[in-house]
């Protein structure tokens, strides 16, 4: 709760275009339910019905997340809902003032909270910038098989198959799961990851939450 009485609003900008108003609305419902005194506003980009999952996908997207966040009204922070942070330093340039932050920045600095081997969990077979630049040197990477897009985690077997990464990922030494996709928040799967590997999971759509609950209470 802000200084005035009135509730931290925050835009939150949806990388992937979509109309089903159940996936829409997730991350917004999955923030205001932990964190109940921020007011969350959900906006997606246009034409973007895979997400970003190249980086050619995301060069397109930037534009488009930079027009979103100057459409928003009277917000008091701004989150890029997507592991890749798209467009998180551009619109920090467009909009000085406003805090900004990205899904990756957020969920690295509290998957380095948990040890120095850090177990990423995407859907691509690179790492989101964040991630290389901050964990260099201690990131073990995974890729679920036949998982490639966003909308690939919404089936039975895009779960299945997560979760067989998350146990590579143990074998492999990881001490913690950073997911390295929203899309992962969207289908709830941290807890599962858990319970299957006995790691900590940092989910993404937690994380922003959480870091836009702390720069409410320093207000």
């Amino acid at each position: 709760m802000s200084k005035q009485g009135k509730k931290f609003k925050v835009g939150l900008i949806r990388v992937l275009t979509c109309e089903d108003t159940e996936v829409l609305y997730s991350h917004q419902r999955q923030i205001m339910e932990k964190f109940p005194t921020l007011d969350v506003e959900t906006r997606c980009i246009p034409d973007q019905p895979e997400g970003i999952h190249s980086p050619k996908l995301c060069e397109m997207a930037i534009p488009k997340i930079v027009d979103t966040a100057k459409a928003f009204r009277d917000v008091d922070m701004i989150i890029v809902s997507c592991a890749d942070d798209p467009g998180v330093r551009q619109i920090r340039e467009a909009l000085p003032g406003i805090p900004v932050t990205g899904g990756g920045e957020t969920t690295v600095a509290l998957a380095l909270r948990y040890g120095s081997k850090i177990g990423v969990l995407g859907i691509t077979d690179y790492a989101p910038d964040a991630y290389k630049r901050l964990l260099e040197g201690k990131m073990i990477l995974e890729k679920p098989e036949g998982v490639d897009s966003t909308l690939d985690l919404m089936i039975p077997e895009g779960r299945k198959q997560v979760i067989a990464s998350g146990k590579k990922l143990k074998e492999k030494g990881a001490e913690v799961i950073a997911l390295a996709c929203t899309g992962m928040a969207t289908i709830g799967v941290a807890k599962e990851l858990e319970e299957a590997t006995g790691l900590p999971v940092i989910d993404p759509v937690l994380a922003e939450g959480l870091f836009a609950y702390y720069e409410s209470i320093r207000r």
